[in-house]
């Protein structure tokens, strides 16, 4: 299986204070068992780009749910 990384940004953006919305699309790729990295203005994720594929309703349901009023997605094949 292919391997892959996600790259997440959810808004409202506010520095050194990630809120509930943040938070709750970080969990969602924890449960799926994907270490995330949460950088300064995005969060990283690697593993299975299937695991990946299949987790983004839940990751989109739950930063929504949780107060998000944007979610950019970038999910790309890691060649290395």
């Amino acid at each position: 299986m292919a391997k892959g990384q996600i790259e997440i940004l959810v808004e409202p953006f506010k520095e050194n204070d990630p809120g509930p919305h943040v938070r709750a699309a970080i969990e969602a790729l924890q449960e799926a068992d994907l270490k995330a990295d949460m950088g300064a203005f995005a969060t990283t994720a690697s593993g299975d780009l299937e695991t990946i594929i299949e987790m983004l309703p839940q990751l989109l349901t739950a930063g929504f749910d949780s107060g998000a009023t944007s979610i950019q997605l970038r999910v790309s094949i890691d060649d290395a």
